[in-house]
């Protein structure tokens, strides 16, 4: 089962166990604020259908409530202002179960607002439910009582990454790119502090933020990683952002290792590479190995 599957169950799972206060027979709404249009848009749509899956699996007899769930999907456009309007429509509507994942920026203000709506509002009290927004100030300096996050933060997947790359001594050469926003950002820097603590031998030789879902030939960022000699390629991409830098890499002959914070199999296979398992992809030309998932306790 995929990590955006099993967060889709581990979320109806929690909702099932709580009941919103339904009665047996009734509906429990959640709303699903994400990309469902654009570059993005599969991503999105994908992660929606797995949510939908499970609401369905686990409605009526496959929970001991005994309540039914419905999930329907707003299109946020990967905008903070459209989510925002997403989750007032939401919560007009009687929705008490928010749940988000793609952009670190989206859940900022919708934790942010989340938080606010609650404390005006006691008694109609909503929860947002995280899936894959890894932003660490999520659950630090910005945490939330009322935010629940499935997924490891960014320091914690590149802690894996790190530890991983202590037994990969024909990693010598680090290129790090990512997206220009809090998540790509973040990568750089807790990549370049743990190799820098477990691999103080490995030479970060090049670093590159690029703009959200915007770029769609990844040819000239694969032509300075060529040119940097890079082995190894780190990168917090995801979506098209991911699969169009390795179709890029393998039309341009790049034959360095890709270590993505995201799982391989998030993207779409027809923009991915020929054959796939669980955490490793192959191509004729670039190898992508992505570092299990890491969670303390």
């Amino acid at each position: 089962m995929s990590f955006v599957m099993k967060c889709a169950a581990a979320a109806v799972a929690l909702i099932a166990a709580s009941g919103a206060f339904a009665q047996k027979g009734e509906t429990v709404k959640m709303v699903r604020i994400d990309p469902l249009t654009g570059l993005l848009g599969p991503v999105g749509v994908s992660q929606l259908k797995g949510y939908q899956f499970f609401a369905e699996k686990f409605s009526g007899k496959g929970n001991p409530a005994g309540v039914n769930f419905e999930v329907i999907g707003m299109d946020n456009k990967l905008s903070p202002t459209e989510s925002l309007n997403a989750l007032k429509s939401a919560i007009d509507q009687g929705v008490r179960y928010i749940i988000q994942g793609n952009g670190s920026s989206v859940a900022l203000a919708l934790s942010d607002a989340v938080a606010k709506h609650n404390e005006r509002n006691p008694g109609k009290e909503v929860i947002y439910l995280n899936d894959s927004a890894v932003d660490p100030d999520l659950t630090n300096s910005k945490c939330s009582y009322w935010h629940f996050r499935f997924d490891a933060d960014t320091s914690m997947k590149m802690e894996a990454m790190s530890s991983f790359m202590v037994d990969q001594p024909d990693i010598k050469k680090v290129y790090i790119l990512g997206q220009n926003y809090s998540h790509g950002v973040q990568v750089a820097k807790y990549a370049k502090e743990t190799l820098a603590r477990k691999r103080p031998d490995i030479q970060i030789v090049g670093e590159d933020l690029h703009p959200l879902a915007q770029v769609r030939d990844f040819a000239p960022y694969i032509a300075k990683i060529k040119a940097a000699g890079a082995d190894t390629v780190i990168t917090g991409n995801w979506g098209s952002d991911l699969s169009l830098l390795v179709k890029a890499a393998n039309e341009n002959g790049y034959t360095g290792k890709f270590s993505p914070t995201t799982p391989a199999l998030q993207v779409p296979l027809p923009l991915w590479v020929p054959t796939a398992q669980a955490g490793c992809t192959r191509s004729p030309t670039a190898t992508t190995t992505w570092a299990a998932r890491w969670t303390s306790g």
